[in-house]
């Protein structure tokens, strides 16, 4: 836990521009103070030398030592920063100074170079983005033309918003409510009615690929969850999935309707076909609460995420898991997929925003301290740095919030944008609109602000 009370400075150095980290340079000399007396020439303790940079990446008996771009996997960073002092190396020691342990952190995450006219090991990752073709469908964009009366039940206090989405085709905003869903102009931020939810809080909220239909998942805590589709133009209720014990945490729909997604404290995600309500798949690999579930655009993909850090891609059809994605710490908030399914970003508890290559599930992009909080005068201890929501637009732009109580808009190359501040209100939800000229937070006093141009418009 000694780690942690140095934890100013690490925040200090990951926010600035990474210097090119070499071995030659600055880790042998760290390796030589701490390491090389029982990891050198003379002895090799688990095989392992540490004293040439050539033996460094060979490893040692338990495998390799340091894998390129992935300090976090890495069996010499994890050992050097166990917070249990008989696991941590060197032992019967003080632990390693937390400035070279970042330096050392960020020598594997720049790709393990040898001197400074050595070459990067990690590969280069394509992260362009190439807008997909639009859906070629007949008739204006879907919205809310003749809902059915609803008066949303009188509540002593704002209820936190934990669930909103945009429709990919109009300018118009669904956000949760008590026992119910607003839906808000986007372009006016005005209300055009509601749906009622009598099935209790939604948690989660997702329209269709085409606009026309509107996903609404939630419950009763431990008593009841379902999944209840609507049509977006009438709001009648067009189907409802699930028979759940528990209100469901997690859900999507799939892009072509056929399926929807589901799970939550019962740490298996079901599959259900729409058409006849039918369960299609249980996949079970997760280890504690379902989070956050995301088809991918194109369908080939479902992305699954926990209380634990684990986020898992599935194929849907078949229900066999095709990759597991291994990074964060804490529990991962939010899973969003770029609407050219090339990226998945994910956001969690353990403040990493990460943009994974669906291709072969590696962190093409990592921010450690997407939302680093300011350190209260005198504080000590971990500070809470979240990234609670992300969301992506039509450019492949990137819109998180976190425990910062800011939402911070990123270019397709993960490049930082602009902040946003919610004037100190944790913002727990966020959106970009259909043409991404509005960006929408959630906030946990119930409140939706449009950012947009830097301004923090209000509608309730």
């Amino acid at each position: 836990m000694r780690l942690l009370l140095l934890l100013p400075a690490l925040i200090t150095s990951a926010l600035a521009a990474d210097p090119v980290i070499t071995y030659d340079e600055h880790i042998k000399p760290i390796f030589r103070e701490h390491c090389l007396k029982c990891h050198g020439d003379d002895e090799q303790k688990a095989d392992l030398n540490l004293a040439n940079f050539t033996a460094v990446l060979k490893g040692g008996s338990g495998d390799k030592a340091v894998i390129a771009g992935r300090a976090s996997q890495s069996l010499l960073f994890t050992a050097i920063t166990a917070e249990e002092d008989a696991e941590r190396m060197p032992p019967k020691k003080a632990a390693i100074p937390a400035p070279q342990i970042e330096l050392i952190r960020q020598w594997i995450q720049g790709g393990l170079r040898e001197s400074s006219a050595s070459k990067s090991l990690v590969a280069e990752r394509d992260t362009t983005f190439t807008p997909t073709t639009d859906l070629k469908l007949d008739g204006p964009p879907p919205m809310p033309e003749s809902l059915p009366p609803f008066t949303p039940p009188a509540l002593k206090r704002p209820l936190p918003i934990i669930a909103m989405a945009a429709s990919p085709r109009a300018p118009l905003i669904a956000v949760a409510g008590h026992e119910h869903v607003r839906l808000l102009d986007a372009t006016t931020q005005q209300p055009l009615g509601a749906l009622a939810f009598p099935e209790g809080q939604p948690n989660v909220i997702r329209f269709s690929a085409d606009g026309r239909v509107l996903m609404v998942a939630g419950g009763k805590p431990v008593q009841s969850g379902s999944v209840v589709l609507f049509d977006v133009k009438t709001g009648k209720r067009l189907t409802t999935i699930g028979d759940e014990t528990d209100a469901v945490l997690a859900a999507d729909l799939s892009p072509d309707q056929q399926l929807v997604a589901l799970g939550g404290s019962g740490k298996v995600v079901k599959i259900y076909s729409t058409a006849d309500g039918k369960l299609r798949h249980k996949l079970t690999k997760h280890t504690d609460w379902i989070t956050a579930l995301a088809f991918s655009p194109d369908g080939k993909k479902l992305a699954s995420s926990d209380r634990a850090g684990g986020i898992h891609l599935w194929d849907p059809t078949g229900g066999g898991i095709l990759l597991s994605l291994s990074e964060h710490k804490a529990s991962v908030r939010s899973l969003a997929w770029r609407s050219d399914s090339k990226m998945l970003a994910s956001g969690g508890e353990d403040g990493l925003l990460i943009w994974w290559d669906a291709k072969d599930g590696w962190p093409a992009i990592t921010k450690t301290n997407a939302h680093p909080p300011e350190r209260p005068q005198g504080s000590y201890g971990k500070v809470p740095n979240g990234v609670l929501a992300v969301a992506f637009g039509p450019q492949g732009e990137l819109l998180s919030a976190g425990r910062d109580n800011q939402a911070r808009l990123w270019d397709a190359s993960g490049g930082s944008v602009k902040s946003f501040s919610s004037g100190g209100i944790l913002p727990l939800q966020t959106t970009i609109t259909f043409d991404g000229k509005g960006l929408f937070a959630g906030g946990a006093d119930g409140v939706v602000r449009f950012l947009s141009g830097g301004n923090d418009g209000r509608s309730r």
